[in-house]
């Protein structure tokens, strides 16, 4: 299930940006769901998560305090709302829906091997 990710940008360190995700092909509702990173080079790396039910909140130590994930069922979207941003948050920005992976740092990975184009963060001077 594709989601399409759009809302980012350049934006100076210190400053926010709300990320948004949804998809016209399924409800969201139907699964945990989460949000990736990815810099060149890099693997692609899990920052936030929400379980199904919308009550339990996972993030990276990264971005604990600063990123909010959250759901809007009557608009299918899912966001992330991202404050006191810094350069080292500069990376494309990917959404999924996740499934439980005892492997994984925070115990959720892509069910999907089937990524959105993502959004650019850019977070500079």
């Amino acid at each position: 299930v594709q989601l399409v990710e759009s809302g980012g940008g350049l934006v100076q360190p210190g400053g926010s940006l709300r990320l948004s995700c949804t998809t016209s092909r399924t409800q969201l509702d139907d699964f945990a769901l989460g949000w990736f990173r990815q810099v060149p080079g890099k693997e692609r790396e899990g920052i936030s998560f929400l379980s199904r039910s919308g009550r339990n909140t996972y993030y990276a130590d990264s971005v604990k305090g600063r990123f909010t994930i959250s759901r809007d069922s009557a608009k299918n979207m899912l966001y992330l709302q991202m404050d006191n941003l810094k350069p080292e948050d500069t990376a494309m920005y990917y959404c999924a829906p996740v499934g439980s992976d005892p492997n994984a740092e925070l115990g959720f990975s892509a069910l999907f091997n089937d990524w959105g184009q993502g959004t650019q963060v850019t977070v500079s001077s």
